[in-house]
């Protein structure tokens, strides 16, 4: 307890510090940076338009009130009685016995139940509300739901109660270390560690493919990887990752790469690491990323192997940037990428999902003013945002079993990755969210120009694959479908089961997660789905019979270093190995 109390005070002195530094009424950013109290007030106004509608909502609220007291005394006298309300099989906030078999802690969880669903019906109650307003309205009401679940807390979890009485309160002790450690980590702001970080290491247990970085430039490393079949198809394979977060998502562990399967299965496969930018790069800008990313990349490739021909993968905003340079290459008559594919790429933002409640003019204007003061956009708070778009899964859960059962977190390699967060420049991520996610205008034709070029996206005419997931809180699986009724060639569209990544990274021997195909591209997403067929398992060999029916040209195994680039260090390379730091 000596210890607790010291490391405290020195996390709080630390925080005072820190915000006597920031500027008077609420910090940097004022006291509401994401202008939620606005969003709130003008529903107010709204629901006050029409008072009879938000009394009977008052009304129904208190009558499933009363209705739970009364079921509660008839079970307490041993009556059987059926829950006023249900939770969701899903939510494992509930997956204790205890909230179903004690009449005190079913009360508990229905009493919220009911209160949850009374908050999210008034928010959904306001009449003529701005549909940005309305979202933003419906996302922080279910932040508030979610954070006032009674799960989150010492005296109504059931499962906290029995764990502090069988451990003396052990578990609360060991709890506070870890809220501390956590605190200390942050810098005096909680950064929540997911999992224990000492067992990875990249480059010795996870990110392992053997290979060499073969190219490097300012924004880039080129992973080049060992072929492990005698032969190879012809055309090489370019992995273009997002650099929201870093490439080894497709090369965590050997049983789940998707790098050493495409190796496996014949493809010569090289793959984009991008650099952790730091503010000496803050003025580099998507046309950058554009020019010193894949076009680089191919002119890399075509010295190392001598073919001029390359199958490219987008992955998300990697994607984007594909698709943007694909209707560059259009323009310029570059054909030298033969077919591409999308993994939950959105290239018409029109229909964002809930990312689109962190972009509007004030909220973009606060990000640009804290990015122009570093020169870059700090990775935690990406990060963050994206935690907050699955609060129950990727906040509270953690904070239950680190905080409150007082465990320590388990060794799970999707959830280092998640932690390993990288920065963005601060010319290329406001590009990106303003033309992008606020002005939509890479769905226009020429609504963005890159290096002189305007683009089209209708020009794209090579054959395209494009795999979303139906569980994607990052890139709506109906938003990316758009994409369909864009490009100008040949589509295949996949959906997959599962989230933007785990319904990515979904190695064929995993047996988990099915996915579904149609032959025939309606306008409308859900008239794809209603007629496509589901199969079990991954996805991956769907898309390797489509990309090696492309050309089923075969050359020797080609090893790297040994062609027209020589290698520069082992993969991963070290741009991978930079930690970010906030």
């Amino acid at each position: 307890m000596a210890d607790v109390a010291e490391r405290g005070q020195r996390i709080v002195a630390d925080f005072l510090r820190r915000q006597a530094g920031e500027a008077p009424g609420g910090g940097a950013d004022g006291p509401d940076p994401m202008h939620i109290g606005t969003a709130f007030m003008e529903m107010t106004a709204r629901l006050m338009t029409n008072p009879a509608r938000l009394m009977q909502a008052q009304l129904g609220f208190w009558q499933d009130y009363m209705t739970l007291w009364q079921n509660t005394a008839r079970r307490m006298w041993g009556g059987e009685v059926s829950p006023v309300i249900a939770e969701d099989p899903k939510d494992r906030r509930f997956k204790d016995e205890a909230w179903r078999d004690n009449e005190v802690f079913d009360f508990i969880k229905q009493s919220y139940l009911l209160s949850a669903r009374y908050f999210t019906n008034v928010a959904h109650a306001a009449d003529d509300l701005d549909p940005k307003t309305a979202q933003k309205v419906d996302f922080y009401t279910r932040q508030f739901v979610d954070a006032m679940s009674p799960s989150n807390f010492l005296m109504t979890n059931p499962e906290v109660l029995r764990r502090t009485a069988e451990t003396g309160g052990e578990n609360l002790l060991r709890g506070l270390q870890n809220l501390l450690s956590d605190l200390e980590r942050g810098k005096g702001k909680l950064r929540i560690r997911m999992t224990d970080e000492t067992k990875f290491k990249i480059g010795e247990n996870i990110a392992v493919s053997p290979g060499k970085v073969v190219y490097q430039n300012e924004l880039m490393q080129l992973i080049q990887y060992s072929p492990t079949t005698e032969t190879v198809l012809k055309r090489p394979l370019l992995i273009l990752p997002p650099w929201i977060n870093k490439f080894y998502i497709l090369d965590l562990r050997p049983k789940n790469s998707f790098v050493r399967w495409a190796v496996s299965q014949g493809h010569t496969v090289f793959v984009v690491s991008w650099v952790n930018p730091d503010e000496r790069l803050a003025e580099k800008s998507f046309e950058d990323y554009m020019l010193e990313g894949p076009y680089a990349a191919l002119d890399a490739i075509e010295k190392a192997t001598g073919e001029k021909a390359v199958n490219a993968i987008g992955y998300c905003l990697g994607g984007t940037l594909l698709a943007s340079t694909l209707a560059h290459m259009a323009e310029k008559r570059d054909t030298r990428i033969k077919s591409a594919t999308f993994f939950t790429t959105m290239v018409d933002f029109a229909e964002a999902g809930e990312l689109s409640v962190f972009i509007d003019e004030e909220q973009l204007q606060s990000l640009e003013e804290r990015m122009q003061k570093r020169g870059y956009l700090e990775g935690r708070e990406m990060a963050t945002t994206f935690n907050m778009l699955r609060a129950n899964d990727l906040i509270w859960s953690f904070v239950v079993q680190n905080y409150l059962m007082g465990q320590e977190p388990f060794p799970f390699d999707l959830l280092y990755w998640n932690d390993d967060s990288t920065r963005m420049p601060a010319a290329m991520h406001s590009f990106y969210l303003r033309r992008m996610y606020q002005q939509n205008d890479l769905a226009k034709p020429g609504g963005i120009t890159l290096a002189g070029v305007p683009l089209d996206l209708r020009k794209v005419k090579l054959p395209t694959y494009i795999l979303s997931t139906r569980e994607d809180h990052i890139a709506p699986w109906k938003s990316t479908y758009k994409a369909t009724q864009i490009y100008g060639g040949p589509v295949r569209f996949v959906l997959a089961a599962s989230g933007h990544i785990a319904g990515v990274a979904n190695p064929p021997e995993s047996g988990k997660y099915s996915h579904w195909v149609a032959d025939s591209l309606p306008a409308e997403p859900d008239d794809w789905f209603g007629a496509a067929t589901e199969f079990a398992g991954s996805w991956w060999p769907d898309w390797h019979r489509w990309v090696s029916g492309l050309d089923k040209a075969q050359v020797p195994a080609r090893t790297p270093g040994e062609g027209g680039l020589p290698a520069i260090e082992d993969a991963p390379g070290s741009y991978v190995k930079v930690i970010g730091t906030d």
